[in-house]
């Protein structure tokens, strides 16, 4: 069975849009929860200023907790030296930067052209080069797929910051879709183009479900080579600088998708939906999204999940 790593990007980008905070604790219980369903890879925290984004503060105190399970994949986001410094020194495994393809989107988001940002970002790769820690520099290439900022993000564009990027030394690269604006078809081109550029190192892939096509753009991607995907239990999420852009694909629903099929995640589903209540307790006020949790199991689920 082809494995498929789920990446659980809640804590980060799921937390960062909303009004409320999280706290701590409730943090802390989520990861507990979801490590408990099988969750192996998430991405815990962002490194910014907390005037900044608030929801963040605890950024240390979250990546120290997820440390405590020796297996588990801890990925936080840094998108400036400042906070690839505050991030290696959390011992954090992976560090992501955001790359925006649209200058509208990269001047709103992180301050810099994209240029500026590649620049930015070879610093990172090389402040990690220095520490001698074995920590894993993923290009986020933001707003891949087009930008509600400035609309139309042609391909060659990408293409040309992709290779920009590599020249950093990165040890991967994501396509993201930022404002939910990825098509299935336009998923294929893009990482077929990509690839032949990227090869190995493009290996993941992160999409919006604001049209509703994240979980039919997920396959596609899966389908064109994809082996780790981004989600958000209960498909919290959104950009502060990517007007209209909501949440990501729902990792319970993913899940459900992916093993139907007989790919292979990891993941106990009915673990998973039950750590909702998490989230339910902690943020009360906030929607939860989800057609599984909603819905629930069917009853062939375990036919149809091992058939081969």
């Amino acid at each position: 069975m082809t494995r498929i790593i789920i990446n659980e990007v809640g804590m980060r980008d799921g937390l960062q849009s909303l009004h409320s905070t999280m706290p701590t604790r409730d943090k802390q219980r989520w990861i507990d929860a979801a490590y408990a369903a099988g969750v192996r890879h998430m991405e815990v925290a962002s490194f910014v200023p907390a005037r900044l984004l608030p929801q963040m503060a605890d950024a240390a105190d979250v990546v120290a907790h997820a440390l405590t399970y020796p297996d588990l994949i801890v990925t936080v986001l840094a998108p400036n030296l400042r906070g690839a410094e505050n991030a290696l020194a959390s011992g954090a495994q992976r560090i992501i930067a955001p790359i925006s393809v649209s200058a509208a989107h990269s001047l709103a988001n992180v301050r810099r052209t994209p240029l500026e940002m590649v620049e930015e970002f070879a610093r990172m790769c090389e402040l990690r080069n220095q520490s001698g820690r074995p920590v894993q520099m993923i290009a986020g290439m933001s707003v891949a797929f087009g930008c509600t900022r400035q609309g139309h993000v042609p391909l060659s564009d990408l293409c040309e910051l992709t290779r920009h990027v590599l020249e950093t030394g990165c040890d991967a690269v994501s396509l993201g879709d930022t404002t939910g604006y990825a098509t299935p078809g336009q998923v294929g081109e893009t990482i077929d183009a990509v690839r032949a550029i990227a090869g190995d190192k493009l290996q993941a892939a992160h999409f919006h479900d604001t049209r509703g096509l994240a979980l039919a753009n997920s396959l596609v991607a899966v389908q064109h080579g994809i082996r780790e995907l981004d989600s958000s239990l209960g498909g919290l999420g959104g950009c502060p600088f990517a007007p209209g852009a909501s949440g990501n694909a729902v990792t319970e629903d993913l899940v459900f998708m992916l093993q139907s099929m007989s790919f292979e995640t990891g993941i106990d589903l009915g673990r998973l939906i039950a750590s909702r209540e998490v989230l339910e307790a902690a943020l009360p006020e906030e929607p939860l999204y989800g057609h599984i949790a909603s819905a629930g199991l069917p009853k062939n689920f375990d036919a149809i999940s091992q058939r081969r």
